[in-house]
């Protein structure tokens, strides 16, 4: 039997126990048959271990280059190194559905396996809504977008094998995609198990207790999946930057930000019993939006570079599902609506609660807002006859304020007490953080200051003018950067301070050692914090920023900022996969070569058609000098480069690891461990 054979017979044997288990799972909630309700739980570890073996064919078929199969002959070559040939299975629109139905599938188990005993009234529910969501997207594998369809005639006569696209051929886009493949699909469970806790009437804090570690881990890979994706452009497009509000990767941005809101809202109703309904629908919402990214980038809605294609029939299979989803979540919180009711009220605006309530609403606009921008160039297309094009510009508008409402909010929050906060609380928390911030405030203006008044000579009254208030919002930044540090910092102070009350014989290190161990959940959402604040800095960084677009010969040398950048020559190579042409610059500061760029142009011979750039970078804490080449003429030597010094970009990677370790100290948190922000 054919690999192609053998794995289409699997998705079908998957479709028939995902419809058996549903089965199982409603009839025994309904009875409450203990033994129908362990089937059904068999059931979601037999779906887990058929989604593993089919997803084995596939990877089996890439290794042997079985180009009988179509989509390995469209995503993969023989020339392709290994590690590309494992990649191929998520790397287009076929092999990426079925990667989704695995990890859902593992998850699922996981997450019925740790539960089951402890919420054994919702755990039918569970599993059929898992389940469920499990059969659309097998359905969806068998009825239109089969990984394992052969070709009706010989694969010699399709054509050579196409491969993987050369952009995809890179270091993160190894890592990139399953991080948000793990982020979105993740994100079923939390949803899976609110929508139990509703139709069981269990709508106390017990249910996100349960779903917190998911939930979490969610928010730390749509985190780590998009940085990733912006270190890929940074490093493989050329262009010098990292964000661009591409509709890809907006598709993973929205839902992170419905994801961060709960995990701030559901604090509220553990300590105050509140926002039950809202804290049901921000887990509706998330999981709804983690569908619409699929959607997105697999039916040809929106246009991007590395969205998977168009298919409308897709986009119709899938906007009826996210209505479904919509339509069924909403009407079982109606149903429930009294008994979602809050236990209490917001007291005071001058509280902790009402500082995470704004930072909700600022969440949820700027979700919502960027999703309305990314997909209102296809509205205009299908309403007014004509494609607008929403431009970076158009959302660095509106999303730098709400990107520093939420960092004021940020070191505001910890400061403020629960319920209402007294008139000499607001003195004795705010000072030092004020102070810090407008004292960083004031040495950024005046770094600025000096940056332009040594511009002054060269520069008119209008462009020094214009350069003031294109900074401004990168000066606010570095205010609330400074802000929100001085806050994390004197948290972390007073409570090492009481422990070494406690016990005067610790270190200050083991005292803050000892407050990560006791206080996990708290002081692992400051680090988090911290890492924000350090990627927010080197976000700021990014307005000084300076970009030259030379075209420069063997031994010419021109100015870049503080450096001075010299062409030594081209180097022309070749391997196994592609030819390769490569610039060597040499970057001089105050006379002296610190390093050698090595930018290049790469032509796979499968798709000679589409080089890649390939870019270098000297790194340094404060700055990268960045260069990428755009043409070359091999025989007069000249080049075209584009080159950047990128100040402080590097602290935007340096916060995301603090704030990744952050994420994961707080899912160590045990259960009983009091709230992030006690």
């Amino acid at each position: 039997m054919s690999v192609a054979t053998l794995g289409t017979l699997t998705l079908l044997v998957l479709f028939a126990i995902c419809l058996t288990t549903i089965a199982l799972a409603m009839i025994g909630a309904h009875r409450k048959s203990a033994r129908l309700v362990e089937a059904s739980v068999q059931g979601i570890y037999a779906i887990a271990a058929l989604a593993a073996f089919a997803s084995s064919l596939i990877i089996y078929a890439f290794l042997a280059d079985d180009f009988s199969i179509q989509y390995v002959h469209h995503t993969s070559d023989s020339a392709m190194p290994l590690f590309y040939k494992i990649t191929a299975f998520w790397g287009g629109l076929d092999g990426s559905l079925l990667f989704w139905v695995l990890l859902l599938s593992v998850f699922s188990a996981l997450a019925v396996r740790a539960n089951r005993r402890r919420h054994e009234d919702m755990i039918p529910h569970v599993v059929w809504i898992l389940a469920l969501i499990d059969l659309f997207f097998i359905a969806v594998l068998i009825f239109t977008k089969n990984p394992f369809e052969p070709f009706m005639l010989e694969p010699e006569m399709a054509g050579n094998a196409r491969g993987l696209n050369p952009l995809l051929q890179n270091v993160y886009m190894i890592i990139h995609p399953p991080s948000l493949y793990l982020g979105y699909v993740s994100l079923a469970v939390p949803y899976a198990f609110g929508m139990a806790a509703v139709i069981t009437g269990q709508v106390d804090s017990a249910w996100q207790q349960s779903v917190r570690r998911w939930t979490l881990f969610s928010w730390s890979f749509l985190a780590l999946g998009l940085v990733l994706g912006g270190l890929w452009a940074y490093e493989e497009l050329g262009w010098g930057g990292y964000w661009a509000w591409d509709p890809v990767e907006n598709a993973g941005l929205i839902p992170w930000f419905t994801v961060t809101a709960f995990l701030h809202s559901t604090m509220i109703q553990e300590r105050r019993g509140m926002l039950k309904r809202w804290n049901i629908s921000l887990v509706i919402f998330s999981f709804w939006l983690s569908i619409v990214g699929t959607f997105l980038t697999r039916s040809g809605v929106v246009k991007s570079v590395h969205a998977f294609g168009k298919d409308p029939q897709l986009a119709w299979i899938f906007g009826i599902f996210l209505i479904v989803i919509l339509v069924a979540s909403f009407g079982a919180v109606a149903w429930r609506w009294r008994l979602l009711r809050s236990h209490a009220e917001l007291e005071s605006p001058l509280s902790r609660e009402f500082a995470f309530l704004l930072n909700n609403w600022v969440l949820l606009a700027m979700a919502f807002f960027v999703l309305g921008s990314t997909i209102w160039p296809t509205f205009s297309e299908w309403f007014l006859d004509e494609r607008i094009t929403i431009r970076e510009s158009h959302f660095n508008h509106y999303m730098v304020p709400a990107g520093l409402a939420l960092l004021l909010l940020m070191g505001v929050g910890p400061l403020l007490a629960w319920r209402r906060s007294s008139t000499e609380s607001l003195q004795r928390q705010f000072l030092i953080p004020l102070i810090v911030g407008v004292i960083t405030t004031l040495v950024a203006m005046g770094l600025e200051w000096l940056r332009l008044d040594q511009l002054g000579a060269t520069a008119s009254a209008a462009t020094l003018g214009a350069a003031w208030r294109d900074h401004v919002w990168a000066l606010s930044g570095f205010g609330l950067c400074g802000f929100t540090l001085a806050t994390i910092i004197q948290e972390f102070s007073r409570g090492i301070q009481v422990a070494k009350r406690n016990n005067p014989k610790l270190s200050l290190l083991d005292a803050g050692i000892r407050l990560l161990v006791r206080a996990r959940r708290r002081y692992g959402g400051y680090i988090v914090h911290l890492g924000v604040v350090l990627m927010m800095f080197g976000v700021a960084g990014k307005a000084y920023g300076i970009e030259r677009k030379v075209n420069m010969v063997p031994g010419e040398v021109v100015a870049l900022g503080d450096y001075e950048i010299e062409h030594l020559g081209l180097l022309a190579t070749e391997d196994w996969q592609k030819e390769m042409i490569t610039a060597e610059l040499g970057v001089l500061r105050d006379g002296e070569r610190v390093d050698v760029l090595r930018p290049a142009r790469w032509w796979y011979f499968q798709l000679p058609d589409q080089p890649t750039t390939e870019v270098s970078r000297y790194m340094t804490v404060g700055e990268d000098v960045y260069a990428s080449m755009q043409t070359v003429d091999l025989t007069t030597g000249k080049t075209q480069l584009r080159l950047f010094i990128n100040p402080l970009v590097n602290w935007v990677w340096i916060g995301t690891v603090v704030m990744l370790l952050g994420a994961l100290i707080c899912i160590g948190t045990r259960r009983k461990q009091g709230a992030l922000h006690d």
